[in-house]
């Protein structure tokens, strides 16, 4: 999962948020921001049923302290297919260099390419996300 220091960073770089089933997002502010949240048309809680078998519970409300947030207050933590998404056709490829690095190369707009450098596969995508949003 991304930082959220770059989720933001992605935010006001433009990146366009269309929520869906299955987005994560945190609510950005002092008491919230280290619960990460996902949105879901029914909240589904793993268990064990009476016979001890692995078993799904479907619930209302579990958040218990919170009714509702505005989208404004939430802030997206794309996941990695959504990164690779949202470079489009500026994405060429992902790979692990030998040393453990990941290395996203990607097509910028004036059709040179660039390589973005990171520890984590999700890491090198939203900085290359950020590299193609923020190009003049």
């Amino acid at each position: 999962m991304i930082d959220i220091d770059i989720a933001r960073r992605l935010r006001e770089a433009g990146l366009p948020w269309t929520p869906a089933d299955g987005d994560l997002f945190v609510i950005d502010n002092a008491q919230l921001r280290d619960e990460t949240f996902m949105l879901s048309s029914m909240v589904v809680e793993s268990g064990t049923s009476r016979g001890d078998r692995p078993e799904f519970r479907f619930n209302g409300t579990t958040e218990w302290a919170l009714d509702s947030v505005e989208q404004r207050e939430a802030l997206w933590i794309p996941r990695e297919d959504q990164l690779r998404e949202a470079l489009g056709d500026a994405f060429l490829s992902l790979h692990r260099l030998p040393d453990g690095t990941f290395c996203v190369t990607l097509r910028c707009a004036d059709g040179t390419t660039r390589e973005v450098l990171a520890p984590q596969s999700e890491d090198a995508l939203s900085g290359a996300l950020l590299v193609l949003l923020t190009e003049v």
